[in-house]
């Protein structure tokens, strides 16, 4: 079963935020530990990196208005 995307239009700047710096701090995880071994979960880091650009476009947009 196919996971859904989460709606980030309703949350706030601050929970943005929070959200952001948790998936950065995931990613980076991700990436030093893939380099010691191979990861379990390939698409994991796209995955992670999509929700980056899907925050950073709400942030920007919100900014805008």
């Amino acid at each position: 079963m196919a996971k859904k995307k989460e709606n980030f239009k309703d949350l706030s700047s601050i929970e943005l935020q929070k959200r952001l710096a948790e998936f950065r701090e995931k990613e980076r995880g991700i990436r030093f530990k893939t380099e010691g071994a191979r990861s379990k979960n390939v698409k994991e880091l796209k995955n992670l990196k999509k929700q980056i650009a899907r925050i950073l476009t709400v942030v920007n947009t919100n900014e805008k208005k």
